[in-house]
């Protein structure tokens, strides 16, 4: 039998469990972490002031109580000064920020990444924003590490992009690419686009205080970041949550992986353009422009718009009987299908669902928005230090 927890281990258990609530709600008294962590005043005192001595949180007196009495001083996180840079490899764009610990984003970049743009030549300007955001951070701040999003599937262990078929990506070493590009041998960490995003919204987000969500993000392709039980659902090597390669209709069209019907054919935004009229078009403005067109009572449009709602809703009643979420998200141009058709997924989601899985089911839209990835992406780096703040 192993022995119980030694005094030290229990404290950095504390000093972990601190930062990071501290890290997801922001600034919070004194009074309401002895509360919500079930530790007492001294302990907490303790446990502040060594978090202060590393330079992770500050502690101040509140600026106004509106109470009598002596007010419960208010722990804050070193926003400006404790930071990890977050990246995004998207199927149109690249981005990178600096986010400082408590989730807050000090700055940001972008670029449009071109159709045919290779892994190697994709890390450059990655690299670049992380060298002009570096040149700018004060003396005393401290960097914790990267975290880099991906639309595609991602291996865990050593950062390779199995396989990324709407950015044409096949066993691409872009974690050894982009550390190589930096010149650096830093903590870095990749993850699917998807699953990121779905780690920002059940800490920050839409998903907040929800035990168990999917978030589906589509463009060209589909791809679901899935938390059960407070926990993110990853599999084995990273793989999880490649819904978009579901087979809802197996004589349906080919898809980019290799195989037909797949649901990223039916309800990507390939399949809306096409249906609508607009084959010729690409791009998140083409699909805002048929949920418009739709609105305003374009026939075509709204025929369009139906059809892959009711596909979405197919594939989501399916999820629900799975996986039992309280809520579901729709991220990327999915947002927009759900706005446009979402008595026509409820529908179809009531009609396939079963009543004990979907009758209790939240369909949301994301409260972060695109920055959902970059948050994500940062959460990725903090986790270590999470997990034990006195780690250097």
């Amino acid at each position: 039998m192993r022995a119980g927890p030694t005094q030290e281990e229990v404290r950095r258990h504390n000093l972990g469990t601190l930062l990071r609530y501290v890290h997801v709600h922001g600034a919070t008294s004194r009074a309401e972490l002895t509360n919500r962590l079930g530790l007492n005043r001294s302990t907490i005192g303790a446990l502040t002031a060594e978090l202060i001595s590393v330079g992770l949180v500050s502690e101040a007196a509140p600026r106004e109580t509106g109470r009598a009495g002596r007010p419960s001083l208010v722990v804050r996180p070193e926003s400006g000064r404790v930071y990890a840079y977050a990246l995004s490899i998207e199927v149109d764009r690249l981005r990178a920020a600096r986010v400082g610990l408590g989730g807050r984003i000090l700055e940001q970049y972008e670029t449009e990444r071109p159709p045919g743009m290779s892994a190697d030549d994709a890390v450059q300007p990655l690299a670049r924003f992380v060298r002009q955001m570096r040149a700018g951070v004060p003396d005393d701040a401290r960097c914790v590490g990267s975290g880099l999003a991906v639309a595609g599937m991602v291996r865990r262990a050593d950062g390779v992009v199995r396989l990324a078929p709407t950015i044409g990506w096949v066993e691409e070493p872009v974690g050894e690419a982009l550390l190589t590009e930096l010149g650096e041998s830093g903590r870095l960490t990749l993850g699917n686009h998807a699953d990121v995003c779905a780690l920002a919204e059940h800490s920050r987000g839409a998903a907040v205080d929800c035990d168990n969500v999917i978030y589906l993000y589509g463009d060209v392709g589909v791809g679901a970041g899935i938390v059960a039980g407070g926990h993110r659902v990853t599999g084995h090597g990273g793989y999880s949550g490649e819904v978009g390669h579901m087979v809802v209709n197996p004589y349906g069209r080919p898809c980019s992986c290799g195989s037909r019907g797949c649901w990223e054919t039916e309800i990507g935004e390939h399949a809306l353009l096409r249906v609508a009229g607009r084959a010729d078009r690409t791009g998140k403005d083409a699909v805002l422009e048929v949920v418009d067109a739709a609105m305003r009572g374009d026939s075509q449009a709204q025929h369009a718009l139906r059809q892959v709602g009711d596909w979405l809703g197919f594939g989501v009643g399916n999820l629900v009987n799975i996986f039992n979420p309280e809520v579901v998200i729709f991220g990327g141009t999915l947002r927009d299908v759900y706005l446009g058709a979402a008595a026509q997924i409820r529908s179809r989601l009531n009609a396939v669902g079963l009543p004990a899985c979907r009758e209790h089911v939240r369909l949301r839209t994301p409260e972060l928005g695109a920055d959902a990835a970059l948050i994500g992406a940062a959460e990725l780096a903090f986790e270590h230090l999470l997990d034990d703040p006195l780690l250097s």
